[in-house]
């Protein structure tokens, strides 16, 4: 699985979710903040309000309202001394029954932190930044393929595929860039949203905030107890992000699709397709997973048609959740080996990623050249197209340049002559290349 950042915003900003003013505003349940509250504080030893604040993502003002509740439930008190490093904030404290509160609370889930949201707020909030909301045009997809030589068909087919925020699929023979591609309409989705921390829904916390997924935006941090912020004034119950790219390949199984269940914790984490969610979630290697590709298809059948996916908690309740991704299929292997036709009709946009003709061979083997500093030799070119690619019925592929001049480089490092190409430089690399098709002596 890997992530990279998209730098360069190419849509309108989307709508931040707003802050809520009040506990009211929240959409949570008075109990729930409360124990979350008595929690953080419990494992955090905090006891200011700004701290908590900053912890629990709620405002200052927010924060005095749910302590003010807590002390008149006895399950805090106020210390009576001054933080005069902290602007002179009243210290707060749990009391034995908040501490016997927290403990119980700790008992049945050890989630604390940030609030979460609701899932109706987070429905909404995806739907203000729904991945189809986009305007992308050529110029900004070929931003995110720069690096790359393409046939000039290509970017015509992928931009409105992109564009629509529906399912892809991607297939030809391996080695010619499916994944690099992939990696390029990712490179492509240039502005932020909205990911929240975590999301509530009866009564259960699932945390969807990934660190290893979701790659936050620098905030600038404003004065917790200052009355006017200059900045962060949506619900800091979310995180700005880059939209979300997940990458995934052989490793894919189909629980992963699943809610988790950490049974010590007692919370669930979001599946990976909800963390997409606003973004990209790529499929490579299509057909090399546990699963067959048939039951990864037939398991987003719904959420490829409706845009919504069904999910399930421990206790076997099940409920809906958006599902707004960019979903790419990638895959060495001809459609019609690994699905049947109403799979592949549920796959929107189908597109053939052939090798390059000679001309873009020869400048992707120009360009790696130059990248890794090994001179041209025109023999050594002439002798790789006129000797060795035709015993090949002169299949080029987009790998093969990479591979043949770092062959090359290695075997001038290990001589210990500078970097050079030349034919006989050439068939050493090219040996390496392909392994014939001969029996092994037992």
């Amino acid at each position: 699985m890997n992530v990279q950042v998209a730098p360069t915003p190419i849509a309108p900003a989307v709508i931040a979710p707003p802050a809520p003013r009040s506990l009211a505003e929240t959409g949570l349940s008075m109990v729930m903040m409360r124990d979350i509250l008595l929690k953080t504080m419990f494992r955090m030893n905090l006891d200011q309000v700004s701290q908590i604040s900053r912890v629990v993502c709620l405002p200052v003002t927010a924060v005095q309202e749910l302590i003010d509740l807590a002390r008149g439930q006895r399950l805090l008190e106020a210390t009576g001394t001054l933080h005069a490093t902290s602007g002179g904030e009243m210290g707060y404290q749990l009391t034995v029954a908040g501490k016997a509160r927290a403990l119980d609370a700790l008992a049945v889930s050890e989630y604390y932190g940030a609030m979460p949201v609701p899932l109706e707020e987070y429905s909404a909030q995806v739907k203000r930044q729904s991945v189809r909301n986009m305007k992308l045009t050529r110029d900004q997809l070929m931003s995110g393929m720069g690096h790359l030589i393409l046939p000039e068909d290509l970017i015509g087919n992928l931009g409105p595929a992109v564009g629509s925020g529906r399912s892809i699929l991607m297939y030809g023979p391996p080695g010619n860039g499916k994944s690099s591609i992939s990696n390029g309409i990712r490179d492509s989705l240039g502005d932020r949203i909205y990911i929240p921390r975590a999301v509530e829904y009866s009564g259960q916390v699932i945390t969807v905030y990934d660190p290893i997924v979701h790659s936050a935006a620098v905030e600038i941090a404003d004065d917790a107890t200052s009355l006017r912020r200059s900045s962060n004034r949506f619900d800091q119950r979310y995180v700005w992000c880059a939209r979300p790219s997940v990458i995934t390949g052989g490793e894919l199984t189909l629980d992963m699709l699943d809610l988790k269940y950490n049974t010590t914790a007692r919370t669930y984490t979001a599946p990976l397709q909800m963390k997409s969610n606003g973004g990209i979630f790529i499929v490579d290697d299509l057909g090399r997973q546990s699963d067959p590709p048939q039951k990864l298809v037939n398991r987003w059948i719904v959420p490829l048609e409706e845009s919504r996916d069904i999910l399930q908690l421990q206790s076997g309740e099940k409920f809906t959740v958006p599902f707004d991704t960019l979903v790419i299929f990638s895959t060495n292997f001809h459609p019609n080996e690994i699905f049947d036709g109403a799979a592949l009709r549920r796959i929107f946009f189908k597109i053939k990623i052939d090798g390059p003709n000679q001309e873009n061979f020869l400048k992707i083997f120009a360009l790696v050249a130059r990248k890794k500093k090994m001179p041209i030799d025109q023999a050594a070119i002439i002798h790789l197209l006129k000797n060795k690619y035709p015993a090949i019925n002169n299949n080029y592929a987009n790998y093969q340049p990479v591979f043949l001049i770092d062959q090359m480089i290695a075997i001038c490092e290990f001589e210990g002559i500078p970097y050079q190409m030349s034919p006989e430089l050439i068939d050493r690399a090219w040996a390496n290349m392909f392994v014939k098709n001969e029996a092994i002596a037992r």
